[in-house]
């Protein structure tokens, strides 16, 4: 959430309200989610600022295009975190569409702890 900031930001859309859309899983989960992800909002974060994002709750029956989206988009993260050195053709392609250090000019490289964070972080690498 602090990156998609950064990036409204640099578009000058960071003043408006965001949505951002969960996937509804069970009771527990969703609230554990939303009052962290409300702590995020608050201020608890990297940047230490309030956040103008709001959190949408849709059922898995909604058949959103972006959560259908997010679906074919996280098994090849997934798996090239959990198998760095398994072939993965689509994380290839994908890896060119986050957001990076340096901007689009530096596409597909520098995006490691910037459009891309794993948690918890290894610990070998600091969190951005």
């Amino acid at each position: 959430m602090e990156t998609l900031h950064v990036f409204l930001r640099e578009k000058g859309e960071d003043a408006k309200k965001t949505h951002i859309l969960f996937e509804c899983r069970v009771d527990k989960e969703d609230r554990d989610l939303e009052l962290e992800f409300r702590r995020v909002c608050d201020g608890n974060n990297r940047l230490g600022k309030s956040l103008p994002f709001e959190i949408l709750m849709a059922d898995k029956k909604v058949m959103s295009s972006g959560l259908q989206l997010a679906d074919l988009v996280a098994r090849p993260i997934g798996l090239s975190t959990l198998r760095p050195d398994q072939p993965n053709r689509a994380f290839e392609v994908l890896k060119q569409k986050f957001y990076c250090d340096g901007g689009r000019s530096s596409a597909g490289k520098g995006y490691e702890g910037v459009g891309m964070k794993v948690f918890p972080a290894p610990k070998s690498e600091k969190p951005r």
